[in-house]
């Protein structure tokens, strides 16, 4: 089944992105180890197109729990990097 994390930064969120950036892109990689394939992920931006404000994943799971997880354990999460994250199941139409 398919998920979006949809995660919004918290107001001191670009400075605890830079931080915990590269703990992010390695935690990414790890995703099988929790049951989740990563099918697309990006950084949501302004309309400037490049100040970032959040994070979009799509993840494919076979339940809630196993996406949860692989996000508790993310380090943005752990940074306090996003301030509101939604996980929404998500039924891929087009595309």
């Amino acid at each position: 089944m398919l998920f979006a994390i949809h995660a919004l930064d918290g107001t001191e969120g670009l400075a605890r992105r830079k931080t915990a950036q590269q703990p992010h892109s390695e935690h990414l990689k790890k995703a099988g180890d929790y049951g989740v394939r990563m099918v697309m992920a990006g950084p949501l931006v302004e309309d400037d197109g490049t100040t970032m404000k959040g994070s979009l994943l799509i993840v494919d799971a076979d339940d809630r729990g196993a996406v949860e997880a692989f996000n508790r354990d993310d380090p943005y999460h752990a940074a306090g990097v996003w301030e509101v994250v939604t996980i929404t199941a998500f039924q891929k139409r087009q595309g």
